[in-house]
């Protein structure tokens, strides 16, 4: 379908009025020629093979975000999960190799850079096993690097052993980052169902049968479809409203695409290593200034505030109808595509939390439906690591049964209780410190194995 320069005038105004931006172009890069036994190679051919694939991301970025007046909010670069590059590599040579995807994203140009991740819903190797071992330290002494392991999915089941470590993961992640209100735990993300293609920090990784390079976006357009649904007022029935929201998200996406396109052909033209264009996300995804949330668009829709009876069903409603707007708009739709629902990066979200009218409950409820689960979530610093381990078999048996993707950053702020507030700066916010059930979970997580793989998963 050919753009016309309509398109491009109503994007520059929902630019300049809606707080419409694309999130993010991320370049992924498959690092799975740079495997080797010795420390010293892997080193060198991942921070080579970074720095020529990425060397213009940041600045063909910025041509084509001044070429349609469209601002570009991230450049981010993804690469293959590293325990699939450096599995032979002991944890202390795994986070020397942190350290060294930090230096090269520094030297891009990029703020974040996502794959020190782990694939582990069957089972784990020696190289999955380092890798968690290295994740803590790795992330404390990096600032850009970002960390995921796929601990489930809807095919495998639940790896209850991968989860139990990942809960210890993320407590010493909170120790070791204390200093910053265990700020290290934002950059760590565990998975049900992880999608291979996903562009959004700080669960992206370049999947294992992703091409060479490839150019992916995330859209985002909350305070665009907050003003179209504001403006249709409170008389219309809920099928006017799906219409008004998927007109805007066709819009949206139209530009993300468009952006997109030409990043990959303008970078495949000056790098040696080929680049297409992969996929856009959907993703409706708020930032911490006023009017661009989620949850200010349920509360237009007709709710008192965000957690009333009706939240899970707004929320539904718009993330199918960004879902099937989108879907018309884009070539090629992958990722996570829907809305996200991060409580330290939306300032309904925060006030709602503050209120109690957020609970850790009705946020798990709404996972259910809505792209991802529960995210930028800070909690007590003393919650125990079982605690944690249940909340992450929560939500994972919630993607595993649906046959979607439900991810979990939790951040048990280290030395902070319900009632204080975890500042982390920038897009990640700040958040209020959410009460936790204190009931034990304890025996049940002690189990350990793995949760069989439902009926659904037999598909053939």
């Amino acid at each position: 379908m050919p753009y016309d320069i309509l398109e491009v005038l109503d994007t520059v105004r929902m630019t300049e009025m809606e707080h419409f931006d694309i999130r993010t172009i991320t370049l992924g890069i498959s690092l799975r020629d740079c495997s080797s036994t010795l420390p010293q190679t892997v080193r060198a051919h991942v921070y080579d093979k970074i720095r020529r694939t990425a060397a213009h991301h940041v600045a063909v970025a910025e041509e084509v975000e001044a070429l349609y007046g469209v601002h570009i909010a991230n450049r981010r670069v993804s690469v293959t999960p590293i325990a699939l590059v450096a599995g032979s590599l002991p944890p202390a040579e795994l986070i020397g190799l942190a350290q060294i995807l930090d230096t090269v994203a520094e030297h891009v140009g990029i703020d974040f850079l996502a794959g020190f991740s782990a694939l582990v819903e069957h089972g784990m190797t020696r190289g999955d096993v380092a890798l968690l071992e290295a994740l803590p330290a790795a992330l404390a002494t990096t600032k850009r690097v970002c960390g995921s392991v796929n601990c489930a999915s809807t095919a495998a089941g639940i790896n209850a052993d991968a989860v139990r470590t990942m809960a210890d993961v993320i407590k010493e992640t909170a120790r070791l980052t204390a200093d910053h209100d265990s700020v290290g735990c934002a950059r760590l993300v565990s998975f049900c169902n992880a999608v291979p293609d996903n562009p959004f920090i700080a669960g992206a990784f370049h999947g294992p049968s992703e091409p060479e390079a490839v150019i992916n976006v995330g859209i985002s357009g909350p305070g665009v479809v907050l003003r179209t649904v504001r403006e249709l007022g409170l008389d219309a029935d809920f099928g006017a409203l799906c219409e008004a929201i998927k007109r805007t998200a066709f819009k949206i996406t139209r530009a993300g695409e468009l952006l997109g396109r030409q990043c990959a052909e303008r970078l495949n033209q000056r790098t040696s290593v080929p680049i297409t264009f992969g996929v856009v996300d959907l993703s409706l995804a708020p930032t911490p200034e006023e009017d661009d949330s989620i949850g200010e668009i349920l509360i237009a829709m007709g709710l008192e505030d965000v957690g009333a009876p009706g939240t899970t069903a707004a929320l539904a409603l718009l993330n199918e109808s960004v879902k099937k707007g989108g879907l018309m708009a884009a070539s090629y739709v992958g990722g996570l595509s829907g809305a996200f629902i991060p409580v330290s990066e939306d300032q309904a979200m925060i006030r709602a939390a503050e209120r109690g009218h957020l609970t850790l409950e009705k946020l798990e409820a709404m996972s259910a439906v809505c792209s991802v689960g529960l995210d930028m979530i800070a909690l007590p610093g003393d919650t125990p690591a079982e605690t944690l381990a249940g909340i992450l078999l929560d939500e994972f048996a919630i993607g595993m049964i649906n046959n979607k993707t439900t991810a979990c950053r939790l951040i048990p702020v280290h030395g902070k209780q319900v009632g204080e507030y975890a500042e982390f700066g920038g897009l990640l916010g700040r958040a209020p410190i959410m009460p936790v059930s204190r009931l034990s979970s304890r025996s049940f997580v002690q189990r350990g194995g793995r949760i069989p793989a439902p009926i659904r998963s037999l598909t053939n």
